[in-house]
């Protein structure tokens, strides 16, 4: 544990007198940075070099002085490993990187804990979260929540992605206190249920940034009341048509996103739009008078059309004729080599039958992979996915795949993989999670370079 220092009347005194100092063997002269006032930095001058094992700070500054939007971008670039901790006042909040992506985050903030996350998003209520931390570590809440049916496997996984996306989002746009950079190994069992593309936060968060910026011009706060102006016009997106079938004069903009199983950014972006259109208006108070059935049922019906994102051939249409230039079936073969090696570890613990039944409703639903490569497949019991149907969904969508189409697909196997993964860490002891994870890293190395 970091032993801690205070200062006494310009004096640097060890809250623990007792602990061995840190500062022995670090005899010498120091000069006193100038820094921000969260910060102290001394350098020893003349320096004398060497070096003391991991864990350890290699880089540190202030948050409010440097933007760590950038910092994120050269981790990624860099393909580092570690983690790095920021302490701001509102919290201390930590994301773990390995080989320069994504693959857990923490924080001491109450509204991020995970049971929050989930109450926030509307998937469980707190009750329901109180319940299932009797007895159980704030660690397993989510699997306890699974185990007593009041949540599916992939709604979970879905909270935890949402819950370090707002975490990396929220150290962004830190503009005070310090952060530091820890080179520190980075546990296996701890990172490999979940894995984010930094570049692609870094992309979502700098645009959350600007368009919040905008939306708080007419929204200066989420606790304003919405009320209905007009009903839906049949053109509303399918978002923005189920908000306004929420809408009643007595709920909050985080109320509605509570409903609406939106974060605050998405509700707010909803909000935001239904303004401008005119279909709604915000104000402090809540209406007094609630609206009628007749008015409630004139705007929740939601649009029938295609989501945006989804596009694709028109029904009766034919496919794109282009054939692959490039052969996915060794990638496929790897990937359903490693769905069959987690399901056989699941096996041994009896729950495989359990284990297939979530993933495949979380497949069904589009929950893993937006990648139409894997719409209408579903998992064998073997935990395998059909080869013949994974190849003719490649081909018969190679076009909407990109401008590279095998690496669309490794990436929409590798998000079900990650799952998989993050499903069975839940029901395994740690040795023989631990083990299935270097079993998994091994078998992705053979994919390196293809």
């Amino acid at each position: 544990m970091t032993q801690r220092f205070r200062i006494d009347a310009g004096q640097l005194v060890p809250e623990d007198r007792q602990s061995p100092s840190p500062l022995a063997g670090r005899s010498g002269t120091y000069a006193l940075m100038p820094t921000a006032p969260d910060l102290l930095i001394f350098s020893r001058g003349p320096s004398e070099g060497g070096s003391i094992p991991a864990p350890r700070v290699v880089l540190s500054g202030d948050a409010g002085g440097f933007p760590l939007s950038d910092l994120m971008a050269f981790l990624s670039q860099s393909r580092w490993s570690g983690i790095i901790r920021v302490h701001s006042p509102g919290g201390e909040r930590s994301v773990t990187f390995r080989d320069g992506e994504v693959r857990g985050a923490s924080s001491d903030d109450p509204a991020d804990r995970l049971g929050e996350v989930l109450v926030r998003l509307g998937y469980v209520e707190r009750p329901q979260v109180e319940a299932a931390l009797k007895g159980q570590p704030p660690s397993k809440v989510g699997r306890a929540l699974v185990e007593k049916g009041l949540l599916q496997a992939h709604d979970l996984f879905k909270c935890v992605t949402h819950q370090v996306s707002e975490i990396f989002h929220a150290i962004v746009l830190c503009r005070e206190g310090s952060f530091f950079l820890i080179d520190q190994p980075v546990d296996e069992k701890a990172n490999h249920s979940i894995q984010l593309s930094t570049q692609s936060l870094l992309m979502d968060s700098i645009r959350k940034i600007d368009e919040m910026a905008h939306f708080r011009k007419r929204i200066p706060h989420g606790r304003l009341y919405v009320a209905r102006k007009r009903a839906s016009d049949g053109k509303l997106e399918e978002d923005e048509d189920r908000v306004l079938g929420l809408v009643d004069g007595r709920r909050t903009i985080l109320e509605l996103g509570h409903a609406a199983r939106l974060s605050e950014f998405d509700i707010t972006k909803v909000v935001f739009r239904l303004l401008e259109g005119g279909f709604a208006s915000v104000t402090d108070k809540p209406l007094l008078v609630p609206v009628g059935p007749a008015a409630v049922a004139a705007g929740s019906a939601p649009t029938q059309g295609q989501p945006v994102g989804q596009g694709g051939p028109a029904k009766g249409q034919p496919a794109a004729s282009a054939v692959p230039t490039v052969d996915p079936r060794p990638a496929a073969r790897v990937f359903n080599f490693i769905f069959r090696e987690i399901r056989d570890e699941v096996a041994k613990q009896g729950m495989d039958r359990e284990f297939i039944a979530a993933a495949n409703a979380a497949l069904s639903g589009q929950a893993l992979s937006s990648s139409p490569v894997l719409e209408g497949l579903s998992f064998q019991a073997d935990g395998s996915l059909a080869e013949a149907k994974l190849m003719e969904s490649f081909e018969r969508h190679h076009a909407q795949l990109g401008s590279e189409p095998l690496a669309s697909f490794k990436q929409a196997l590798s998000d079900v993989m990650f799952f998989l993964l993050f499903q069975a860490g839940e029901l395994l002891e740690s040795r023989a999670d631990e083990d299935l994870a270097r079993r998994v890293k091994k078998l992705l190395a053979t994919l390196e370079g293809s």
